[in-house]
């Protein structure tokens, strides 16, 4: 590692906050993503900088997609784009906008302060009927549509991915959160 290069520790990896919590696998399986790249924006400006780069924002509460990331629209000016595998598209936008001149929003800091879990496997309905009050049925709740409401017992932000759903909450309930799962699972198996 480079000098004056930091690393960054996540609730789960050695020496994290979580650092001993199971994550739960089988007939429902939580992964980290937390170490995934991501970039929220938010406040004036932001979507119209977002448009201005050509990148095309969906209505609020749902998603779009944008040269492989995931543009999740959580208001008027409340941006997050997730790049799981398209690392490199999103610090091409990430350098251009903190290039920009004002206006252009400011940054949300989603990629330090909120976790990113994905929970999947063959019982993942029955555990999400469990962890969400919300109807969460392919037919109420499609593809592209975003839920801002409590995981878990915590204030979250859940969508579908192509493996399950993924969950998006403050950092800090990462243990907490694998835990809840894990006691649903229990009952879930």
């Amino acid at each position: 590692m480079a000098a004056g290069v930091a690393t960054r520790i996540y609730p789960f990896m050695p020496g994290g906050a979580a650092d001993g919590t199971r994550l739960v696998s089988g007939a429902v399986a939580l992964s980290d993503l937390t170490d995934k790249p991501r970039f929220g924006l938010k406040g004036g400006g932001s979507a119209a900088w977002l448009a201005a780069q050509g990148i095309p924002l969906p209505p609020v509460n749902r998603i779009g997609e944008h040269r492989g990331m995931r543009i999740l629209r959580l208001g008027n000016e409340d941006i997050l784009l997730l790049a799981e595998d398209a690392a490199e598209t999103l610090a091409d936008v990430k350098a251009i906008w903190q290039a920009a001149p004002a206006p252009k929003g400011y940054s949300s800091w989603r990629e330090e302060g909120w976790a990113w879990m994905r929970l999947s496997g063959p019982r993942l309905a029955e555990a999400m009927c469990s962890l969400c009050a919300l109807d969460l049925r392919p037919q109420k709740f499609g593809t592209d549509d975003i839920a801002q409401t409590r995981v878990g017992h915590i204030e979250a932000v859940t969508f579908r991915s192509p493996a399950g759903f993924d969950i998006l909450f403050d950092i800090t309930a990462s243990a907490y959160f694998a835990r809840a799962v894990a006691a649903v699972a229990g009952h879930a198996a």
